[in-house]
């Protein structure tokens, strides 16, 4: 069992070497750090949400009210849980010659929060509208993508996340239709 999580550490910090340093160019630096800036996401998110809660209808409000109890749920259990239960410290804590190109952040890494947060946001989203699920695909990957770029995150650590997320934004849905809150067929 330990030269299994030997072997998979070694993977996860050659694949953290390879996305941070192999794919490093000027355009994807600046891409990657406004991308993994969590509050260069406010507006559009808070747009988004005014949305759902003025001319989304009855659907839209309470894809709101699960949102917001997603990320309440996601954000905590990886930081307040899961980080200090596993103890894992951060990349760029411990490892030398990467590429540090945002403040370090907290301590532990695994999971990534970034990456809880929006898989469990996107997961809600394509439950509840289907039609969106390449957009929200395609923002889950490249947030926690980012977080690897930018040095404060192995993969392990997204890939860690991102199921957190999505059994969140699942087990909210569940929840929602067992209760009769939501109807099967959204």
């Amino acid at each position: 069992m330990a030269d299994l999580l030997q072997f998979l550490q070694h993977i996860d910090k050659a694949v953290f070497y390879w996305v941070n340093t192999h794919l490093a160019n000027s355009y994807l630096d600046y891409i990657m750090v406004w991308v993994t800036r969590k509050q260069n996401w406010y507006f559009p998110g808070g747009v988004l949400w005014v949305l759902l809660m003025w001319k989304g209808g009855k659907k839209g409000r309470f894809l709101g009210l699960l949102v917001i109890a997603g990320i309440i749920l996601a954000d905590q259990i990886s930081s307040s849980i899961l980080k200090p239960f596993v103890g894992r410290l951060r990349p760029c804590k411990v490892l030398d010659d990467f590429r540090l190109l945002v403040h370090c952040g907290g301590k532990y890494s695994f999971p990534s929060s970034h990456a809880s947060n929006i898989a469990a946001i996107g997961s809600l989203f394509i439950g509840f509208y289907r039609k969106w699920m390449p957009i929200w695909v395609i923002l889950i990957f490249v947030i926690g993508i980012s977080r690897i770029y930018v040095g404060v995150h192995y993969p392990f650590d997204v890939l860690g996340g991102w199921l957190l997320g999505v059994m969140i934004g699942w087990l909210l849905i569940t929840f929602s239709r067992r209760c009769g809150f939501l109807e099967d067929q959204l």
